[in-house]
């Protein structure tokens, strides 16, 4: 059974998500989007875990329904602690095999700190004392380092992490099977890190809104949608059942750089390098972003692959695509418009963007647009790389033309 699968986002009582971020908003997006298995998220927040278990029903082992859309539990939570001498933020992406099994971790984590005070509750306990809690409760639950390059709030930031699974986690790390690569780096870079080899590299969205959902995916074949089928092919790394990520551009990501956006400087490593880590605007340190880390930890050359490499696709959502083609803002009424209709034509945005034949497309979308989407497709961008919490800016190089807007009426 082929299916996308988003397992990081975030419902309503998250801070800094859309009132949308509910059930009914989460179904019919995903069917927009063409992604077949959400994660719930948050599922450690009470009223949130209420109404899961209210409205979610079974389908299957670890598996839920509702509006037509697949679900398993997951949260996302975040650890704080003090390890040698520095203060460790580290946020935890959490899969449990079913909802007793979440409700099993809720209970262990209420010893911990108060799980109604936000969906991605903080908890004052280290990663290592994170796991045995979660496991204790629930040993087939799985724990996946959440945006593990984000220069806060990861296991690998340059802020506030790591430098290793085993300093992070201690004899915990034995229970990782993957890591969530973030919207800053793309496998080829984590492809440069030998110790991560034995991991899983997956991506997901995050998403804080339902229009955000599928942004980053895994691509799977399973024998059977369960939650046991799908760990066993995040631990197992097998090809013929973990397909692929679906990818972001990392430089559009907005830790991709090094960058002082106060200041608005934006910098490689290279040039952090040759200003000592400072800004040259004011002289204060720079936030050291994803790439800089992940040169900090290689061991390998730009451009090694791992022999058993899980393939990726990387992506620009149909929105910003929409936007460039026609002249307007990704968030504007008549891109909004256009991509109703596309979508309404097509399924889904991830068939049009990544799966149809162009001259399909041709047939019912303006040859803008579909020149746009075969750029991105090839890879054909210029990107100004993210830094310091902006987001990176794509541009797509159009031929300069009418934008046919009246094709979308």
């Amino acid at each position: 059974m082929r299916l996308v699968a988003d397992l990081h986002l975030h419902s309503r009582h998250s801070r800094a998500t859309s009132p949308d971020m509910v059930l009914p908003g989460l179904a019919h997006w995903a069917k927009r989007k063409g992604i077949d298995l959400l994660g719930t998220g948050d599922f450690t927040h009470p009223e949130w875990f209420r109404d899961l278990s209210r409205h979610l029903l079974p389908v299957g082992e670890g598996v839920y329904a509702y509006g037509g859309v697949r679900f398993m539990f997951t949260t996302e939570v975040a650890a704080t602690w003090t390890h040698a001498g520095h203060m460790r933020r580290v946020h935890f992406l959490l899969l449990a095999p079913s909802a007793d099994g979440a409700a099993h971790i809720n209970q262990e984590l209420e010893r911990i700190g108060n799980l109604a005070a936000d969906g991605r509750p903080m908890l004052g306990v280290s990663g290592e004392a994170l796991a045995a809690a979660v496991l204790g409760a629930c040993p087939t639950a799985a724990l996946i380092p959440a945006h593990a390059w984000t220069p806060w709030y990861s296991i690998f930031g340059s802020q506030s992490g790591f430098d290793s699974l085993d300093d992070a986690l201690g004899g915990a790390a034995e229970h990782v099977c993957a890591i969530e690569t973030g919207l800053s780096s793309n496998p080829p870079m984590n492809w440069r890190v030998s110790a991560l080899d034995h991991l899983a590299l997956v991506s997901f969205s995050d998403a804080h809104s339902p229009s955000r959902l599928g942004r980053e995916a895994c691509v799977f074949d399973l024998p059977e949608l369960s939650y046991p089928a799908l760990v066993a092919a995040l631990r197992t790394r097998d090809p013929q059942r973990f397909l692929s990520t679906l990818e972001f551009f990392p430089e559009e990501g907005k830790y991709h750089y090094d960058g002082h956006r106060t200041c608005g400087v934006v910098l490689s490593p290279t040039e952090t390098a040759s200003h000592r880590g400072l800004c040259p605007v004011c002289g204060r340190p720079v936030t050291v972003g994803v790439m800089h880390r992940v040169e900090d930890l290689a061991d390998r050359p730009w451009g090694y692959r791992p022999p058993d490499a899980i393939p990726y696709r990387s992506l620009v959502p149909l929105a910003e695509v929409l936007g460039q083609a026609l002249g307007q803002g990704a968030d504007t009424k008549g891109v909004t418009a256009a991509y109703d209709v596309l979508v309404d034509r097509f399924q889904s945005e991830l068939a049009i963007l990544l799966d149809l034949p162009l001259a399909e497309l041709g047939r019912g979308a303006p040859p803008r647009v579909v020149e746009a989407i075969a750029k991105v497709r090839a890879g054909d961008l210029e990107i100004r790389p993210g830094y310091d919490g902006q987001y990176g800016e794509i541009r797509i190089p159009l031929q300069e033309g009418p934008h046919e807007l009246p094709l979308f009426s």
